[in-house]
């Protein structure tokens, strides 16, 4: 069984250290409605305080649900902390409007940019306030490069980073993070019926364990085929790979 209130007091103060040592004043987090961003917000808040922490909500007209809208609204407000509703629609149609060759069909090229701009939001609004931007990537999400380049995985730090995507809910129920959010199905919300798990070709669930074995454990492949299908191992196994390269530095030559 996990050690939810350990792992909360590690968090914290992880949160709070690397705030101290930035010598920022608080924390900007992007709120999406879902369960990654809501556990974020809390352990901030936690350890630094709701008056050091903001919340910028960035949907997308026709793209971003109401539910979602509603989901990091009631985060927000449950937190007491400040928060912003922006609508990125504008900042994408200007995008897509200045560049000649836009191609509207390429939803992954669409969905990086969406990442992309939110970023940016994100960083303008640390700046003006001397923050940082706390990311909420967890760690299913980071070994498979389940993110976007300088997009979502742009960002000061992860707290939730060492958690699987099912310690992460977890540890939502441990903190009090409303239960819609926890059971509602993960998307990032980049275009119409996208969903984590359909991209992935898995469940969290299985993933985490399957994870485990080849990361933490340092199992070999054919051992963990003994236990799970071989395709969804394969699978896993070259998305690892193939995306290692998101979180690392940029390769430089040695001159």
């Amino acid at each position: 069984m996990n050690n939810y209130p350990g792992i909360k007091q590690k968090i914290t103060e992880f949160i709070r250290v690397k705030v101290q040592e930035a010598g920022a004043s608080g924390a900007v987090i992007g709120l999406s409605g879902g369960i990654d961003s809501a556990l974020t917000a809390y352990l901030s808040v936690e350890a630094l305080g709701a008056d050091k922490v903001m919340g910028l909500l960035l949907p997308e007209k026709g793209i971003t649900s109401k539910q979602d809208i509603d989901d990091a609204m009631e985060v927000a407000k449950l937190l007491g902390i400040e928060h912003k509703v922006i609508d990125i629609s504008k900042v994408l149609s200007s995008f897509s409007s200045a560049i000649p060759v836009y191609d509207t069909t390429n939803l992954l090229a669409g969905g990086n940019l969406k990442a992309r701009t939110r970023m940016c939001i994100l960083y303008y609004h640390a700046n003006l306030m001397h923050g940082m931007v706390v990311g909420t990537g967890n760690k299913t999400e980071l070994l498979l490069g389940y993110f976007t380049k300088y997009g979502d995985g742009g960002v000061d730090m992860e707290p939730i980073g060492g958690l699987y995507k099912t310690q992460v809910r977890g540890l939502a129920r441990h903190m009090g993070v409303p239960g819609r959010i926890i059971e509602k199905t993960p998307t990032a919300g980049l275009w119409p019926g996208q969903t984590d798990e359909g991209e992935l070709g898995v469940t969290y669930e299985v993933a985490d364990k399957i994870l485990a074995m080849l990361e933490d454990e340092k199992k070999d492949i054919p051992e963990v085929k003994k236990i799970y299908s071989a395709g969804q191992v394969d699978r896993l196994a070259a998305v690892l790979k193939a995306n290692k390269h998101k979180s690392m530095p940029p390769p430089a030559p040695e001159i």
